[in-house]
């Protein structure tokens, strides 16, 4: 089974990527969206306690949780100590049942790949990407996104050239959905062999 490795930095297309892969038959398994869970799941106790005042209805809320860890890096990394190894054991679990049921390939998709080591458990990584310009557009967009929490976050992450360096494949997502549907398409048949 080869292990797809999916990053980018924010803004420049990984859901949309790794959707197109599913789209394609291709199990993926997100690390967001596994964080999205376990937030409102086994982790959110394990918050609260380290950071009090952040659950809501049982889930972690995500704008306080920013509060109380942004601009803080030794909480920010105490978050990492619980929330890391949690999405670690999600991820064993998805390869175990893709491994089970005979997959070919898989995609991880993990936004911080190489900040938090992960190129290590892959066979090859995909970074998409997309010009400064476009990348900030997309993310300004977003709801509740201010150009200091986009700094922030830029900050944290692997610059966007080196990231493009260490990959076996770039795509670049600033063309339209077809173009990126293409280069998916080829990756998929390069792979699969």
């Amino acid at each position: 089974m080869i292990v797809l490795g999916l990053t980018g930095s924010i803004g420049m297309g990984k859901s949309t990527s790794a959707k197109m892969f599913m789209d394609e038959g291709i199990p993926v398994y997100s690390a967001d969206d596994a964080v999205h869970k376990l937030y409102s799941g086994a982790a959110a106790p394990l918050i609260e306690a380290a950071f009090p005042g952040t659950i809501t209805n049982g889930k972690v809320d995500r704008t306080k949780l920013s509060t109380a860890v942004m601009g803080k890096p030794g909480k920010l990394k105490q978050l990492e100590a619980i929330i890391h190894p949690l999405v670690r054991a999600e991820e064993n679990s998805f390869r175990e049942a893709a491994r089970a049921q005979g997959s070919k390939l898989i995609v991880l998709d993990i936004p911080l790949l190489f900040e938090t080591g992960a190129e290590g458990r892959v066979d090859k990584i995909l970074v998409v990407t997309a010009p400064a310009e476009v990348q900030r557009k997309r993310v300004l967009d977003r709801p509740g996104m201010t150009q200091a929490k986009f700094d922030a976050i830029l900050e944290r992450q692997t610059p966007d050239a080196e990231k493009r360096a260490r990959a076996d494949f770039v795509i670049d997502t600033r063309y339209d959905f077809e173009v990126t549907r293409s280069e998916v398409r080829k990756i998929i048949r390069i792979l699969s062999g």
